[in-house]
């Protein structure tokens, strides 16, 4: 008898736990650590956004229980929630003349608003960059598919911070720089791209669509094999040409799987951190700050612990509406409830 064996037959013995649930105790340990390494956090952020921390205040107790209790911090309700989203003015401004001031939070509204741009940007850069390359590896005139796929998903074994800090190179406003120098070879004048806004949004824009495009290309062309070729043959039959086969075909045919790869690379765009901090750290000014850079700063560079809870609890909120909205109008979870 394997030991796996030997230890269901103890579980079932032991004589309070019925047999039906025996088989719960064996996913205990998952359990817990996933306890301990992700839902734990979650709700020791909450704890801490109902308060004053700071680094004066929530380690000034003595040891480790101390800290878990949040210190010396005072409970302040939900002060911190309306403070970011409401705490000071937001002026919309046309032609240097101020239309309307609104009571609200810029920094945060500014923040979430380049968020939500940024990840409609970049994904939509990422399917059309991704969709194109499918469809150029799985065409029957190609020649070198194989290898041509293997490095498409190259990128995927570097590490992102690896990558972004190339980018970054790429993007230098020296002369030096390579996008400079593409832009020297047809005359123009050289760019300083990571310091003027939507140049550094530009940016960080095509260094997304880079990291995220294998994974987008892997599954678009999972789904563009599974197209049944005799839908092809048929409409070619029926005089269809090649864009008319492409969207009355294979575009139907593939959206479901390229919209489930859409929300998750979505999220990630929506949870970007490394490529606006190493670039610019959100620059120009503080313009281009993506939602979860703006939480860091205000926690671990302006000292604000609290604050800077409140802003991830937020924006957790928000991307976890945004893929329960999706998954449910896209009818994703179709069939999950009777497997």
């Amino acid at each position: 008898m394997s030991t796996a064996s030997r230890v269901a037959r103890r579980v079932e013995d032991i004589p309070f736990l019925d047999k039906r649930d025996a088989s719960l105790l064996f996913v205990l340990p998952g359990l817990f650590v996933f306890s301990a390494f992700m839902l734990f956090p979650v709700v020791y952020l909450i704890g801490i956004s109902f308060t004053d921390a700071a680094p004066a205040n929530l380690f000034a107790g003595e040891g480790a229980l101390s800290v878990l209790t949040f210190g010396e911090a005072a409970f302040i309700g939900i002060e911190n929630y309306a403070d970011v989203l409401f705490g000071g003015t937001f002026s919309i401004v046309l032609f240097d003349r101020t239309l309307v001031t609104l009571p609200i939070n810029g920094q945060f509204w500014n923040s979430f608003g380049v968020t939500w741009l940024f990840v409609a940007t970049s994904v939509t850069l990422k399917i059309a960059f991704s969709l194109a390359l499918a469809l150029v590896v799985t065409s029957e005139r190609v020649r070198g598919k194989r290898i041509m796929r293997s490095l498409i998903i190259l990128p995927m074994g570097l590490p992102s911070i690896f990558t972004i800090t190339v980018w970054r190179g790429i993007f230098s406003s020296a002369e030096f720089g390579l996008a400079n120098q593409v832009l020297a070879i047809f005359g123009f004048d050289t760019v300083s791209w990571l310091s003027e806004r939507w140049l550094a949004f530009a940016a960080y824009n095509v260094t997304e669509m880079w990291l995220a495009y294998p994974f987008m290309v892997i599954i678009t062309v999972s789904a563009l094999q599974d197209v049944p070729d005799e839908l092809h043959e048929a409409a070619t039959v029926d005089g269809a040409g090649y864009l008319s086969r492409f969207f009355h075909v294979t575009l139907p045919s593939i959206k479901r799987p390229v919209f489930f790869a859409s929300i998750l690379t979505a999220a990630a765009s929506f949870q970007q951190f490394l490529i606006p901090f190493v670039f610019n750290e959100g620059g120009p000014a503080r313009q281009n700050e993506l939602i979860v850079v703006y939480g860091y700063r205000e926690a671990l560079s302006f000292a604000e612990y609290g604050r800077g809870a409140a802003i991830s609890i937020i924006a957790l909120l928000f991307i976890g509406a945004f893929m329960w909205l999706n998954v449910k109008r896209g009818r994703l979870a179709d069939g999950v409830n009777d497997a």
